[in-house]
């Protein structure tokens, strides 16, 4: 049963990946390019989730906490970029 729903799972992600990708290279803002960046990096956490799930290793979750982390810093850096500009 695991397998499968990891499968599943994993081809979702990869398609989100894919998706948020032509978004950061079609554009057409800079917000655009870095909220695809972002959520780059949220299904990148996501699929190491799923990865640590089928396979038991926990060193899986804590790169996932460690890139989850760095994502959330760069997204309230540039926040607080765009609210000194204005």
């Amino acid at each position: 049963m695991g397998s499968s729903v990891h499968d599943i799972a994993l081809a979702m992600l990869a398609l989100g990946a894919i998706l948020a990708f032509g978004r950061l290279v079609r554009g057409p803002t800079l917000p655009d390019r870095v909220i695809a960046i972002d959520l780059i990096g949220v299904l990148i956490v996501c699929t190491l989730v799923v990865v640590a799930s089928d396979a038991g290793g926990a060193l899986f979750l804590d790169v996932a906490i460690f890139i989850a982390l760095i994502s959330f810093v760069g997204t309230v850096a540039y926040a607080h970029y765009l609210e000194r500009e204005r």
